[in-house]
């Protein structure tokens, strides 16, 4: 059989890979022989995908809220990948700054249009019977939000406005994580008593957010962007990307989960205000106008700064 130039280059390819690992590479085109094709089906995981979705009641529309969530844990996890990229890029150009965050801010306007799925494709009646089996969980333990928040600012800008001025890079992370913003959905601030929503998230991933805060404190998206040479900061496409994701994520994406909220749970003129599940003041913790979360504060003028979230 005569063997093509390409074939001989590959070859010699696969030799100097396997070379540098200490491996024969013999011995691996001979695995080749024994290995099955490859299948979309064992590739995805579709089986153990599609069997993750385990209901707490009869009620249909259960499995669409199930589904839904890890839908968005998915989204979560494909955003910190494209965080985890430039964290970890030396050399950074606005170009690839952009474009990572303009993936990121698209997964977000995914996330934030598919909050009709949840208005649109679920019986609020079925909902508010299904709901009581969900006590005292709450999407507000989501890990993996609350990593994607820590990758992408300083943690002095995810500190509840009203202890921002008494913390600083001296302050111990676990004085720090004590004092965030989402501490207001299940935190007494005056007695420092707290719900079994927050103990429980806390008692699985405190120890786990320590680790990753401490991991991001100098690589999270505002102190890389921070980090770059004055030009790069000034940067116009860049500077448009990083106000998209900020306002994306912190204002559009909460509205639509704060309206979504209120569709099912209460607030408006026809529906009586009911209680999360988890327990929490919603409104408050949710509402952009309360918190001013913002991740990158440098790209936004006062005036702005001072009206974010008011305009809607």
């Amino acid at each position: 059989m005569k063997i093509e130039q390409t074939t001989k280059d590959l070859l010699a390819q696969l030799e100097k890979k396997f070379d540098a690992i200490g491996q024969d590479l013999d011995t691996h085109l001979e695995g080749l022989l024994h290995a099955e094709p490859i299948t979309y089906w064992d590739y995805i995981q579709t089986d153990a995908l599609l069997n993750l979705q385990i209901q707490r009641t009869t009620l249909p529309d259960e499995m669409v809220f199930i589904m839904y969530h890890q839908i968005n844990e998915l989204l979560f996890k494909m955003i910190l990948w494209e965080i985890e990229q430039v964290s970890k890029k030396v050399e950074i150009s606005a170009t690839f700054f952009s474009e990572k965050l303009m993936r990121v801010s698209r997964y977000f306007d995914m996330l934030t249009s598919s909050f009709t799925i949840m208005r649109e494709g679920m019986d609020r009646e079925q909902y508010m019977k299904f709901r009581m089996t969900l006590t005292p969980a709450s999407g507000f333990q989501s890990a993996q939000y609350r990593k994607i928040e820590f990758a992408s600012t300083d943690l002095i800008n995810l500190i509840d406005a009203r202890f921002r001025k008494t913390i600083d890079r001296n302050t111990p992370y676990e004085h720090a994580l004590d004092h965030l913003y989402w501490q207001a959905a299940g935190k007494d601030f005056t007695t420092g008593k707290k719900s079994y929503l927050l103990t429980a998230f806390e008692e699985r991933y405190k120890d786990e957010f320590i680790i990753f805060t401490q991991e991001y404190n100098t690589t999270n998206l505002y102190a890389k962007f921070k980090e770059l040479p004055d030009q790069v900061r000034k940067n116009e496409t860049l500077v448009k990307a990083m106000r998209h994701y900020d306002y994306t994520v912190n204002v559009t994406w909460v509205m639509a989960h704060y309206n979504a909220a209120k569709f099912y749970i209460g607030g408006d003129d026809t529906l009586e205000e009911i209680e999360a599940t988890g327990g929490s003041d919603w409104k408050k913790y949710m509402h952009p106008k309360y918190q001013k979360r913002v991740f990158f504060p440098n790209v936004w003028s006062e005036k702005e700064l001072q009206e974010w979230g008011t305009d809607i």
